[in-house]
């Protein structure tokens, strides 16, 4: 009869931690076995992967040649030597790219490896003076690693700084450091060769600031992903109807009126802090100002200032008959002194931003009911049809002056704009209105609408593509959009033919439903998946690449960016045992 006592019977208990496992390489998987098996194997996962893996468990993996020998070695990590061989315009920036590489090794617990260590020399050889980046930079890498009597010697030769980054990076991640009978350790192949160039010279990652605020630690976390993938763009979705959170000095209402709080913008200091930080992770970082749609929030102070309404149907209910997306608002094509106020905006731009011959004008969702319900925009057409070639003109005329404003606020006329996919750029418009020698077109369109990127090619155009259906990434949280899954993500091809028409493309987390609180688990490790896509475009199936992803997962985590669960720890650590799995 049962009287309140619990009774526990422990039979053959026996306690095994983690470091009680042992890998075995396997045909080309990492198996784990009990470190109570006579069969010797690796101490930890990460040194099976090193040597077991495809492509040394890089990631993304690289394009070129990868040799290797499958000896490993303890480096020494009190004496690590940095030797800088190039141009003296490039020191200061290799300087800083190895304080980045010195930061991922530093870990919570020293180093403690005593025994048979190999000092590491490390030579970074930058062949031009150039330190900063654009669509034509050479970002192609050799790496070496050679070791000899007790010393790892290091060489990593790029036609750029940016490339030496990229080399870095990836020796970075065949640097393992892990625990060995109680020692701290750090190891590395006796031997590798690498040769590595990405496919496409844009690979970006936006993000969106004004449906939210995102802190600038929380944006610098997101580029410090976007390093440890290797991609190169972060297209900055700075403002929207919802907020203006830039602050103009030319133009200091546009936060005033625009901005969710004083705390909650972005000063120039702030900007060109990102921006510096960016680049020494090898990224650029492109701004959008969004228009003629999406502009309501920080355009109200035009009548107070006598300029007249700068943009229209601000906040106009029922919103469904003015916008896509509450609240609404759409810049005033026809108040000419709307221009005087975009020259002066992008003239506070480019004092804070490096001329990177690219700029983003959005472009996208246009809403002419709007324009149809304004009195002024309809007493300025009076006398035309009012259908829809009246108002392609309307808009295109707004792009053109909006063209020469930011012209003549920069002082040249070579800069690259990019506009997303929109009515005005349907094939049969596009050629009317926006010239090919100067608009980069973003294409938004599901994977299905191949058609409309082989019709905008065959007219000269260059694209960046931003497949909805699979690179969208705050799909599956509102409407009836589906979530994608990383595998998804990587399995977008980015066009069925390579063509250099396509520059690249870039993965999108809208704003709407994320801030600091949630925004790294919905990025990454997606974005990740969507990255060696854009440097390597393989041909191999997510499959395939699934290891060195959940590897690259673990990596972004260490880095402090809070890359969500793409499978169970078990499925991770039993590799080829959950094939096709979630």
């Amino acid at each position: 009869m049962f009287d309140g006592t619990i009774w526990f019977l422990i039979i053959g208990l026996t306690i095994v931690h983690g470091s009680n496992w042992v890998w075995q390489c396997e045909d080309g998987y990492c198996k784990r076995e009990s470190g109570q098996t006579e069969r010797d194997g690796y101490s930890a996962l990460k040194l099976c992967q090193l040597v077991c893996s495809n492509y040394l468990n890089i990631w993304p993996y690289p394009t070129g040649a990868v040799k290797s020998s499958k000896e490993l070695v303890n480096i020494n990590t009190k004496s690590i030597i940095f030797h800088y061989n190039g141009p003296t315009e490039t020191v200061a920036y290799l300087t800083e790219i190895t304080k980045y590489f010195e930061g991922h090794l530093k870990k919570d617990e020293p180093f403690s490896c005593e025994e048979n260590l190999y000092n590491l020399k490390i030579t970074f050889t930058p062949l031009c003076k150039e330190i900063t980046s654009n669509l034509e930079t050479n970002e192609s890498y050799t790496l070496t690693l050679d070791s000899i009597g007790n010393e790892v010697n290091v060489n990593i030769i790029a036609p750029t700084v940016f490339g030496v980054r990229h080399g870095l990076e990836t020796l970075s991640q065949i640097l393992v450091s892990h625990n060995d009978d109680g020692s701290k350790c750090l190891s590395t192949l006796s031997n590798v060769q690498i040769t590595d160039q990405p496919k496409y010279p844009h690979r970006g990652l936006l993000i969106d600031t004004a449906r939210n605020y995102l802190s600038v630690d929380t944006i610098k976390k997101q580029i410090d992903g976007m390093a440890a993938s290797k991609l190169n763009v972060l297209h900055w979705h700075l403002t929207d109807s919802q907020s203006f959170p830039f602050v103009s000095v030319r133009l200091p209402n546009m936060t005033k009126y625009g901005a969710y709080s004083s705390k909650k913008i972005y000063t120039p200091e702030n900007i060109k802090d990102l921006i510096q930080y960016a680049e020494y992770r090898g990224i650029r970082i492109i701004i959008e100002i969004d228009g003629p749609s999406h502009a309501g929030m920080g355009w109200q102070w035009g009548p107070e200032a006598g300029l007249g309404d700068l943009a229209v149907c601000i906040n106009k209910q029922p919103w469904r008959s003015f916008c896509v997306q509450p609240p609404c608002g759409q810049l005033n094509p026809v108040n000419e002194k709307l221009y005087i106020i975009l020259r002066n905006l992008y003239s506070d731009i480019t004092d804070i931003s490096p001329d990177r011959r690219m700029f983003h004008m959005g472009g996208d969702e246009v809403f002419i009911p709007c324009w149809n319900s304004t009195p002024e925009i309809l007493k300025h057409l009076r006398g035309k049809p009012l259908n829809e070639k009246t108002y392609l003109d309307l808009w295109a005329g707004y792009q053109r002056k909006n063209l020469d404003a930011y012209d003549t606020a920069i002082g040249h006329k070579n800069t690259s704009i990019v506009v997303w996919t929109s009515h005005l750029t349907q094939p049969e418009f596009i050629k009317n209105y926006l010239p090919n020698d100067r608009y980069i077109i973003q294409t938004w369109v599901p994977e299905s609408d191949n058609d409309l990127i082989t019709d905008l090619i065959k007219l000269g155009y260059k694209l960046i593509v931003s497949t909805k259906d699979r690179w969208y990434l705050d799909h599956g949280f509102w409407g009836t959009t589906n979530y994608y899954k990383w595998k998804t993500v990587y399995e977008n091809p980015i066009y069925e033919k390579y063509t250099k028409a396509i520059l690249g493309g870039e993965v999108c987390m809208w704003g709407e439903l994320v801030d600091d609180s949630n925004i790294d688990s919905r990025i990454w490790p997606r974005a990740a998946a969507a990255a060696e896509r854009m440097w390597s475009d393989p041909v191999t199936t997510a499959d395939y690449a699934q290891t060195r992803f959940f590897a690259h997962r673990e990596r972004l985590i260490e880095r402090k960016i809070s890359a969500e669960a793409v499978v169970p720890q078990w499925c991770a650590e039993n590799e080829g045992e959950c094939h096709s799995y979630l």
